[in-house]
């Protein structure tokens, strides 16, 4: 057994001494397909074997021909031509031109040899034949150039004859036994090619059996694609129905419960039903904001949600995010900084999708910061690539490490499990946020440090185009569809 292994690793050796060999005759660029390679492989290979076959036919012509001068070593001189083709594929990178350059070669020695030595009747002429053969196995993309180059040479062969007559260098009886060699060379020749082009049927049927297989995974990733899709969307209306479900009687419970408040602080009764109260008021309002997020989400997910462009004064945005989120920014001791120049303009978009993204970012700074600072700073971009809005916001929170930025615009997932066990919620603010950005044409970056504070951009086109907002793909994939509105 180990005799065995011994041998077949000294096998294994030579044969990638041999490839090593080989492959230092093949560019760089024809070795990244594996039919290019072999193919280049198989060029080399053929090209400093096969003129070794006929050296025994160039010596016997030396030797028999008495009247000796140039037309041997003409032949001589083709036939170690060979030697220089895969040099010729080395240095040009081109398979083609080598191929084309070797089967004229072939062809010209080969006619150029039946002219001086036999006629009809060469030693040469098998050879032809192989040139014929060896142009379709090389430029069978080209059949006519090779038609054409076959034709070229036999009438050149034939006018030669017709103006000159065979020469007879050598009887035609000495001619017969290097034919037979000949014949025996251009037969082991071509039963090498024979064995090369059966190996590369077996490959390409190999491949094509890998094709299908991978067709089979590809149509059921399809199929199975197309029922999580599906899925997706029956979660998402079902998600949409319940969530409008529960916000009825949702709602009831806190104006009831603010009603009962009113009452008990009118009569100053006791302190304790009022604390109960509060509570009740406190957490049916927790569950319907969550349950608001749960259906914007649906919303966008399961149905076609409409772009609505309109004007408006950037000015006056930024006062209306600044006032509808600075009781919530001051409610944990935070100081609200608000830094963008005095005139900043006219912009068109969706205000609603930008303001909401807007106050998602802020209500998260506010919730993550306890008596800090949250700077939201506005700038407009204007230049040559366009005229872009950045709304950033800025906190001295607690920051989030690098490895876990990553699964901040995914749907239901937060920084870490501990900060949604201490600081609650969905997990489908930012998601949220992100997805209003994509419909309008922009996207939201984040930078932060852990422990030391987070900063979100949000960047917008400041004039949003019919085909920004219905037609291109966000830089976060848009799972919604959109449908164009102009106001």
């Amino acid at each position: 057994m180990k005799v065995a292994q011994e041998r077949s690793r000294s096998r294994g050796t030579e044969l990638d001494k041999i490839f090593s060999v080989i492959d230092w005759f093949i560019p760089s660029r024809l070795r990244f397909e594996r039919s290019e390679l072999s193919l280049s492989r198989n060029f080399v290979f053929t090209h400093l074997s096969g003129p070794l076959l006929s050296q025994s036919i160039l010596i016997f012509l030396y030797l028999s021909d008495k009247q000796g001068g140039w037309p041997i070593w003409v032949i001589v001189a083709c036939v170690w031509a060979f030697w220089l083709l895969p040099f010729v594929l080395k240095f040009t990178g081109n398979l083609y031109l080598s191929a084309l350059l070797s089967v004229e070669l072939l062809a010209f020695v080969s006619l150029f040899g039946a002219f001086f030595y036999g006629g009809a009747s060469s030693p040469f002429l098998p050879w032809l034949i192989v040139s014929l053969l060896l142009g379709f196995f090389y430029l069978s993309k080209r059949p006519a150039i090779v038609l054409g180059m076959f034709a070229f040479n036999l009438l050149v062969f034939f006018c030669a004859f017709l103006m000159f007559d065979f020469a007879q260098r050598v009887p035609r009886e000495e001619l017969a036994t290097v034919g037979w060699i000949s014949i025996f060379s251009a037969t082991v020749y071509m039963a090498w090619m024979a064995v090369y082009y059966a190996s590369m049927l077996s490959m390409r049927s190999e491949l094509v059996r890998e094709m299908e297989h991978h067709r089979e995974t590809m149509m059921r990733l399809r199929e199975a694609k197309e029922l999580a899709d599906e899925a997706n969307r029956s979660r998402s209306i079902f998600l949409a129905k319940m969530s409008h479900e529960f916000r009825t009687p949702l709602n009831a419970v806190i104006g009831y419960s603010e009603i009962v408040l009113e009452n008990i602080e009118l009569r100053d009764q006791d302190e304790q039903k009022r604390k109960d109260l509060l509570s009740i008021n406190a957490a049916g309002k927790h569950l319907l904001s969550l349950l608001t997020d749960v259906l914007d989400l649906s919303r966008i997910e399961g149905d076609k949600t409409d772009v609505v462009i309109q004007a408006a004064d950037l000015n006056g945005f930024v006062d209306d995010v600044v006032s509808n989120t600075r009781s919530l920014v001051m409610s944990n001791g935070n100081k609200l900084v608000v830094d963008c120049a005095p005139k900043l303009g006219v912009f068109s978009t969706d205000v609603t999708k930008l303001r909401q993204a807007a106050l998602n970012l802020v209500s998260n700074a506010a919730k993550f910061t306890t008596n800090g600072t949250i700077t939201l700073a506005v700038r407009r971009e204007r230049s040559s690539v366009g005229d872009w809005i950045n709304i950033q916001v800025r906190d001295t929170g607690i920051g989030i490490a690098q490895e876990d930025i990553g699964k901040l615009f995914s749907n239901f997932r937060q920084a870490s499990a501990a900060t949604a066990k201490t600081y609650g919620g969905t997990g489908l603010g930012l998601a949220h946020s992100q997805k209003l950005c994509g419909f309008i044409g922009g996207r939201i970056s984040v930078e932060s440090e852990l422990g030391k504070g987070s900063t979100f951009t949000i960047r917008v086109p400041a004039a949003l185009a019919a085909d920004t907002a219905s037609g291109s793909e966000p830089p976060l994939a848009r799972i919604g569809q959109s449908r164009l509105i102009a106001a």
